[in-house]
């Protein structure tokens, strides 16, 4: 998730790292010069015997996935973690999928005044929950907003998990768009009409584009905005990394946008 958030920052135009967990294996490997081929700078634990976490793809005619995933053996230390290069950085991003380097990344950024993006999908509802009031912008998927949250109707669950953090919260809806409380006011944003090639890496991309929105500076509402736009974009681009789309493309589609 953080990684193709990454890659998403990088094909925008931002000088990202990603620092994580690959496996001692031959996919981690090739997830390294993958990530470094678009952009991303990699700073990665992979002792010895680990092995990286991959999953299979269904992609349907209309663009919806489905996923099988293989978890891999991963290293939960986090003493590698290099938190000094933070003084030069404007916005960091993190998944709940390594909650110790989450927590240490998060706890490092805020003492610097650096805002915390977080991605908050369905997964562990006591690892998410632990992450929230550290991160000041929180954005979940639908199911993930639904299960943390306990309620199905996404604006009462955001003024629900608003009470936890002073900052943005919000979820994305996918072609319906996407919900967020700013200041205690809560903002619908439409989603852009494409014919969807596929949607996998959709939310990701979203992430990916908010946070760098967010470390250049722009408010709130225009970061969402920017990051609509990326994410249908990807959507209407096709499969994999190669998708993500640069900054010329998403400027141009938001100059057509009536919001």
């Amino acid at each position: 998730m953080a990684a193709t958030a990454a890659v998403a920052a990088s094909a925008l135009g931002g000088a990202v790292e990603y620092w994580g967990r690959l496996g001692d294996d031959e996919t981690g490997r090739e997830l390294r010069d993958e990530l470094e081929s678009h952009g991303v700078r990699v700073r990665a634990s992979s002792p010895q015997g680990t092995r990286t976490p991959t999953a299979s793809v269904l992609v349907a005619p209309d663009g919806e996935r489905m996923l099988t995933v293989f978890p891999g053996r991963l290293d939960d230390s986090i003493d590698w973690l290099p938190l000094d290069h933070l003084a030069s950085v404007q916005a960091v991003h993190a998944d709940f999928r390594w909650p110790q380097g989450a927590r240490a990344l998060y706890a490092a950024a805020a003492a610097r005044g650096i805002p915390r993006v977080l991605d908050a999908d369905v997964g562990d509802p006591g690892t998410v929950q632990s992450l929230l009031p550290l991160a000041d912008h929180i954005i979940f998927s639908e199911p993930g907003l639904a299960q943390m949250a306990g309620e199905a109707d996404v604006e009462t669950g955001l003024r629900k998990i608003a009470t936890l953090t002073p900052g943005v919260v919000g979820v994305t809806l996918g072609e319906r768009g996407s919900v967020f409380r700013i200041d205690g006011v809560t903002h619908r944003v439409a989603a852009q009409a494409v014919e969807a090639l596929d949607t996998n890496g959709a939310g990701d991309v979203f992430h990916g584009a908010y946070a760098l929105a967010v470390a250049e500076g722009m408010r709130a509402l225009d970061s969402i905005r920017f990051a609509s736009v990326a994410a249908a974009l990807k959507c209407r681009s096709g499969s994999g990394w190669e998708a993500a789309p640069g900054r010329a493309a998403v400027n141009a589609f938001l100059e057509g946008c009536t919001w």
